[in-house]
């Protein structure tokens, strides 16, 4: 059988990871405000009228390897596909994941859906062995950490 004829109509997948920072130079997260600080850093101008859903992925020594977002939505809401946020775990090949989104309202309580969210994530993270840390509600004074509160 002649293969070459099935090549022409396969698609290649190609999985890329271009790492600029040095592996010493990568901020190290220990806490959550720590979490907080490079998120708020990244935010755009948004932060009081448009959520968004943004994911940090670290190595094992809990160093950044690099943030990404994931979802924008709009004034009550945004959906992140946590397929999409583990997609890009692998990618980087991350050993944990923390989250953010934020609340434009000024609210730091979760939601239902933001509870839901953070089981589901915890338990992908926990079948596919990357440890999920923490999912942080920002604000543009505050913030609200899942890990800090017992909500995990």
């Amino acid at each position: 059988m002649n293969y070459s004829l099935f090549t022409q109509n396969i698609s290649e997948v190609a999985i890329t990871y271009h790492n600029k920072v040095k592996a010493s130079q990568r901020p190290k997260i220990t806490c959550s405000g720590d979490s907080y600080q490079i998120f708020s850093a990244i935010w755009d101008d948004n932060m009081d009228h448009i959520e968004s859903f943004y994911a940090m992925f670290l190595n094992r020594a809990n160093a950044l390897l690099g943030v990404a977002r994931v979802a924008v939505g709009g004034t009550t809401g945004t959906i992140a596909d946590p397929k999409v946020i583990y997609q890009l775990a692998l990618k980087v090949n991350a050993q944990s994941i923390i989250v953010s989104h934020n609340h434009p309202s000024g609210n730091l309580k979760p939601s239902d859906m933001d509870e839901k969210l953070t089981r589901k994530l915890k338990s992908a993270g926990t079948f596919l062995d990357i440890c999920f840390l923490d999912h942080l509600i920002l604000t543009s004074e505050a913030y609200y950490s899942f890990a800090d509160e017992g909500n995990m």
